[in-house]
């Protein structure tokens, strides 16, 4: 009896510990955990392994496979806290309650450049985005084209689950822009006489020409007023856009000979598209552009980022010599 007695009690404080006694995380942090799909038991019994994330991976094992976890594996991110019990991590991981992760991203120039950004939080790899999202079908299945498709995708912080697929983030993303699109913002639009698309457009090479943001209004404002007198809007970044070449930090005569539908010195009115992914300050920025009289601008000549604007050829030019100046004080000649 006092055998039995003692087996006794040692097993009952055994499972007492297995089950209540701290064994993730011990002295560490809240972590993230994934499980991509596919995952065997035996997979996740190596990840917290190799990962140091179990304290005593033979007493996780033995109830999670009492609970049947070994067969109801659920790919995901999941957040094993600090000191979790066997028990807790167990329920956690056989629950499938993913932890949603924070898929991030601002600037791009094209749609192309996506893939990359998203596969980085994302369970899927880029190749398999680009697959999805590069499809000559998927910009119409979204109301969009090939060339407009960019504008789907306002820059933002947006909740998901990590096993989520390429074509469920695209549906969440469209979500995300008809939120944006609220009917006050699509009453602005048409005040002005642009769609959300030709916003869209116009408010990319806004950002494609200002590096000072209190500026984008007043720049929204001298594009508008060339747009509804029918002067081209001859806007530098659209001519870079174009060249396809980046590194371009003056524009020449030469870049305004390019024989293309971006070419804003060439042809009148916007372009087919964005030339970059504008972001939620510059979209606001043509909503509520500043009503003036400039419909010319310069670049300051003390390289500060700031711009002079104009209401007369006159002062435009020579407000253009004092920067041509600059520049070939500086010896910057392309």
């Amino acid at each position: 009896m006092i055998v039995f007695t003692i087996m006794l009690s040692s097993f009952a404080f055994y499972t007492w510990q297995m089950i209540f006694t701290p064994n993730i995380q011990v002295d560490g942090y809240d972590r993230q955990f994934a499980i991509p799909k596919g995952s065997t038991f035996k997979d996740v019994q190596n990840a917290l392994h190799d990962q140091r994330i179990v304290n005593d991976l033979v007493t996780f094992s033995f109830l999670a496979k009492l609970k049947k976890y070994d067969r109801l594996v659920k790919p995901g991110m999941y957040i094993l806290r600090k000191d979790m019990t066997n028990l807790e991590a167990v329920n956690l991981l056989r629950s499938g309650a993913q932890t949603p992760i924070k898929l991030t991203f601002n600037l791009a120039r094209k749609a192309e450049e996506l893939p990359g950004i998203f596969s980085k939080y994302m369970e899927f790899d880029s190749l398999e985005m680009a697959d999805v999202m590069l499809n000559d079908t998927i910009p119409g299945f979204y109301g969009f084209d090939s060339l407009n498709f960019i504008s789907m995708f306002i820059p933002n912080t947006y909740e998901l689950y990590w096993t989520e697929t390429p074509k469920q983030v695209l549906d969440r993303l469209k979500l995300e822009y008809d939120r944006f699109w609220s009917a006050e913002k699509i009453r602005k639009a048409e005040e002005i006489g642009l769609s959300p698309l030709e916003v869209s457009t116009l408010a990319s090479i806004v950002q494609g020409e200002v590096s000072q943001p209190e500026e984008a209004s007043v720049v929204a404002g001298l594009y508008i007023n060339r747009l509804k007198r029918g002067i081209p809007l001859q806007a530098d970044p659209t001519l870079v856009f174009a060249a396809n070449d980046f590194t371009i930090r003056r524009v020449l005569n030469v870049h305004k000979q390019i024989d293309s539908p971006y070419n804003t010195y060439m042809y009148e009115g916007l372009p087919p598209g964005p030339i970059n992914m504008p972001s939620i300050s510059s979209l606001n920025a043509v909503l509520n552009y500043d009503k003036h009289n400039y419909i010319y601008m310069c670049a300051k000549d003390d390289f500060s980022g700031y711009h002079v604007f104009a209401s007369t050829l006159r002062e435009h030019n020579i407000n253009a010599g004092k920067f041509q100046a600059a520049l070939n004080r500086e010896r910057i000649y392309r």
